[in-house]
């Protein structure tokens, strides 16, 4: 993957993340928030319910206003009448049943006498929750007179219990959010070691050049020499060195041209080319290649001349490796076609062998940097898996569409979609 996309992937996937920790954290305090009101409503309306009763018993009159009073998180109810403990413990209990309140609450009666909040008691209505020793700091309202007063201490556990299913929700949200800075942080260290990995082979394959020129040199004058091509067996070792020099400049170049391609220093030299002729030309170069494994190159159109945009050497880089991949995956003598068709935009130049065909599965990872099409675990046909790779890279940057069609002891058929020059 390129740097620049992974930047934007770690600058998208950061903002995501921000975005599902902010949502999340807004989410909880909403959902409390609510949680905590529909708390406050459920305890109002049943300790109305309770001081109405307890007026009915008294018969009296409930206050028009200030019937229930909030401090803190202690509730007044001033029901403005004596009130009996027990009573009242029966109807809270019963009430905040009803209301499935089910939590531990702790309330006091206020005696007016002695200006004390003084019968006092604990009731836990909800059996899974802790044990509560009794406090003495319920609050007392100055202003009232006939009132009890109530909380409940567990009123946060008992929300937070209420709140779990979200709580679990952030909780994996959380731990989503951590493994996806885990994959950052491998997919940066990774791509440190790729990088480390790609200056490593190029800076080597750059070395490589200046070797591979020298060999060249001293190769040619060897064969060259007159002394050596009167002994045969010298000429044979000079023909090898010469032929294997050659190979490896090849690999190198292509490793070069790929390091160019991903680090996007390359530029087209598009320049107007009549693709019959250049096809004529690919193939005369070709032809010592098939010549030696007694094969045949041909080329069939109706076309004189056909004008597109491309860059030469690129080209020229492109057919040959398609060519070379047609000798090499060709268990007896190859047989390549290039045919040329067009319409009234668009240029199809088709290049179809006789070779030993690719599986279907194969097909989708044939243009994927160092595959290599292979059986079993051995590699029949030497080589990086770049070629390719390459063609598919230069046809993407010239616009073309390449596809690849292919049957297994039938051959491979590679046709690339090109556009017409613009007059």
């Amino acid at each position: 993957m390129p740097n620049n996309s992974i930047r934007l992937t770690l600058i998208l996937g950061s903002l995501a993340v921000c975005g599902v920790l902010l949502f999340q954290s807004f989410w909880l305090i909403e959902t409390w928030s609510i949680k905590n009101d529909e708390f406050d409503s459920i305890v109002i309306k049943s300790l109305r319910e309770v001081a109405v009763k307890i007026a009915d018993i008294n018969q009296t009159e409930l206050p028009k206003s200030n019937l229930i009073q909030k401090r803190s998180s202690s509730y007044a109810v001033n029901v403005n009448s004596a009130i009996d403990a027990n009573i009242l413990e029966d109807f809270l209990v019963r009430t905040f049943d009803e209301a499935s309140l089910n939590t531990a609450f702790e309330y006091a009666v206020y005696d007016c006498v002695n200006n004390e909040l003084e019968y006092k008691n604990y009731c836990n209505l909800n059996a899974g929750q802790e044990s509560y020793e009794r406090t003495d700091n319920l609050p007392t309202f100055d202003h009232l007179i006939y009132y009890f007063v109530i909380s409940f201490p567990k009123r946060s556990s008992y929300l937070i219990n209420d709140l779990r299913t979200n709580i679990m929700f952030s909780i994996i949200s959380v731990f989503a959010v951590l493994l996806f800075m885990y994959a950052i942080w491998v997919i940066l260290k990774q791509q440190k070691a790729t990088d480390l990995q790609k200056d490593f082979i190029n800076n080597m394959t750059h070395e490589f050049k200046t070797p591979i020129s020298s060999i060249k040199i001293a190769s040619d004058v060897i064969i060259n020499n007159e002394d050596v091509k009167s002994d045969a067996r010298i000429s044979q070792y000079a023909a090898i060195i010469k032929d294997q020099n050659d190979r490896l400049n090849n690999q190198v170049e292509k490793v070069l041209n790929i390091a160019r391609l991903e680090k996007d220093k390359f530029k087209l030299n598009l320049e107007s080319i009549d693709l019959v002729e250049f096809v004529k030309k690919i193939m005369s170069l070709e032809k010592l290649k098939f010549d030696e494994t007694n094969g045949f190159l041909s080329f069939s159109t109706n076309e004189e001349a056909v004008l597109i945009k491309a860059d030469k050497l690129h080209l020229t880089n492109v057919l040959s490796n398609i060519l070379d991949n047609a000798v090499k995956y060709c268990d007896k003598k190859p047989d390549v076609l290039f045919e040329l068709t067009t319409n009234n935009k668009k240029v199809f130049l088709s290049i179809k062998d006789n070779g030993i065909g690719i599986e279907k599965d194969n097909q989708k990872k044939l243009f994927n940097k160092f595959y290599r099409v292979s059986t079993g675990n051995v590699h029949n046909v030497k080589g990086f898996g770049l070629g390719l790779y390459y063609v598919k890279n230069i046809c993407d940057a010239h616009g073309w569409k390449i596809d690849v069609k292919s049957k297994i002891g039938e051959g491979t058929q590679f046709i690339i979609e090109m556009e017409k020059e613009k007059n």
